[in-house]
């Protein structure tokens, strides 16, 4: 009895001490001189852990090469343009602040050096080697939360060139902010827009959280109590809404569909136990294939009434079964859970640094062995996903998650993780290619970080005509990525063959 009363006394203490850093943390008065960290990017900024780190790492391949100091020169001209890469994040009590970085040195931001090949290993596969080992090194938190790495001499399948390998904090923007501050780095690219600034309390971003938490916790904070008292305390202790805030819309439009959308995600099963899935390591592999002609995956999913994205995330869906087919298993009946991000900013904003997307729960059937009843029930999947208030559900458990203890926060974080198998971007890029410092971007790659215990990314991007398919992976989950890579060209070869046997309209 004892041990009891001693435990409930020190959870509420815990909880009273995260709810009064709250209050100041709304009200401003905690933290040093600076811009607040948001809520959400807060919440990013401590997901960092031993087996994923929060960053992500996007690749360049460059045709002819580029100098080290071509490179700063252009980074100081544009992206430094923008404050978050010139600034250093200062934990606190109540979260976290960005602050000038007054030692910041271009030359330790923006690196070169040169590719390390084993013996008989191709420049692409050490390159991708290379890639895996900088997604596991964590970058330096005395500075600002990004890297360059340069890699002046890079023959690659098409040619010597260039390569560029680049870390950014997730903590800093997500990838659609991204892509629109890398644009502005390009050659013509647009200038970085003039900055205003920001009020301390995002309103926005404050309702969400305030206006979603409580029924979600109702539904949760049994799951929560197996953490311990003080994370579902704490969470108890922020579930009670600020007066007005659900009369800045319309609830009862929307109430059913968002208690629907709360419960489908608190009570969203476990996704199938294959070998992807388990208990990472602390090393990563990567593996991507060469593009495939854009114009080619529009005339499939012509034939087969089918979007882009339906045609692709069903090669993906096949890939992976055929994978774990190789492996012995047997994928039949069997799906896997990928997270999908789902912008929520309006893309004349997309400028602004931060993270503003929710996650969409797709579940991709790797068991289905036709490819073309694959493709119907990816788009049925699809269809379902659209008029959800899942990603936006998300991104208000992210926001909650920022104002929590570390211990709540990984406990509320930890109810996805272990249903999800991988995070996945599917990312439209740019029709032509775009130039760099004079040369020829030839290829554009990128991974969002994997949450937990999630050791599997996925990316598709389309870039200059064509699309890319990417994997990085946990070397103890998944050791052998490009297997799956492989596996992705003859899986969309299998639809463009039926397609062609299929009636088109005069």
């Amino acid at each position: 009895m004892v041990t009891r009363i001693s435990a409930q006394q020190a959870a509420t203490g815990a909880a009273k001490s995260a709810a009064k850093n709250v209050r100041k943390v709304v009200s401003g008065t905690l933290g040093l001189s600076g811009e607040r960290m948001t809520k959400v990017d807060t919440a990013w900024l401590r997901m960092d852990s031993e087996s994923n780190l929060m960053m992500i790492v996007g690749v360049w391949i460059l045709r002819p090469g580029i100098t080290i100091g071509a490179l700063r020169e252009r980074i100081e001209g544009s992206l430094l343009k923008y404050n978050r890469f010139t600034q250093k994040v200062v934990e606190d009590a109540a979260g976290a602040t960005w602050v000038r970085d007054t030692s910041f040195d271009i030359d330790e931001a923006v690196v070169t050096e040169k590719l390390k090949r084993k013996a008989k290993q191709n420049d692409q596969d050490a390159l991708q080697e290379r890639v895996g080992v900088l997604a596991m090194q964590a970058l330096d938190r005395k500075h600002p939360l990004w890297q360059f790495h340069l890699i002046e001499n890079y023959d690659g399948p098409e040619g010597k060139g260039s390569a560029i390998i680049m870390r950014i904090h997730h903590c800093i923007a997500d990838g659609i902010a991204l892509i629109s501050v890398m644009n502005s780095m390009v050659d013509g690219g647009p200038p970085p827009p003039e900055r205003r600034a920001k009020k301390q309390i995002e309103g926005a971003e404050d309702w969400i959280a305030d206006t979603l938490l409580k029924p979600f916790t109702q539904l949760t904070v049994k799951a929560l109590g197996a953490a311990g008292e003080g994370a579902a305390s704490a969470l108890h202790m922020l579930s009670d809404p600020k007066a007005g805030m659900a009369g800045s819309m319309d609830m009862a439009k929307v109430g059913y569909q968002l208690m629907s959308d709360l419960a489908a995600m608190a009570l969203m099963p476990d996704d199938s136990k294959t070998r992807l899935k388990g208990k990472p390591g602390r090393t990563k592999r990567v593996a991507w294939c060469q593009p495939i002609p854009l114009n080619e995956v529009k005339s499939v999913g012509k034939a087969l009434n089918a979007s882009i994205n339906d045609v692709l995330l069903s090669c993906v869906a096949g890939a992976i079964g055929e994978y774990l087919k190789s492996k012995g298993d047997d994928p039949t009946g069997q799906e896997i859970r990928a997270m999908v991000p789902v912008n929520l900013r309006p893309m004349e904003q997309a400028y602004k640094l931060g993270n503003r997307f929710g996650l969409a729960p797709l579940v991709l059937p790797i068991g289905v062995d036709n490819p073309i009843e694959r493709v119907y029930e990816v788009r049925r999947r699809m269809n379902h996903l659209k008029g959800s208030f899942q990603p936006l559900v998300a991104f208000s458990l992210l926001a909650v998650a920022g104002l929590l203890i570390k211990p709540a926060q990984d406990a509320m974080l930890g109810l996805f993780n272990k249903k999800t198998t991988a995070v996945m971007t599917n990312v439209p890029g740019p029709k032509e290619k775009l130039k760099f410092c004079g040369s020829t971007i030839e290829e554009n790659m990128f991974w969002v970080p994997q949450t937990g215990d999630v050791g599997v990314g996925v990316s598709i991007l389309s870039y200059g005509g064509g699309v890319q398919f990417g994997l990085i992976t946990d070397s103890t989950l998944c050791p052998d990525p490009q297997t799956i890579i492989d596996e992705f060209e003859p899986e969309f070869a299998k639809l463009a063959i039926v397609s062609l046997m299929m009636p088109w309209e005069a």
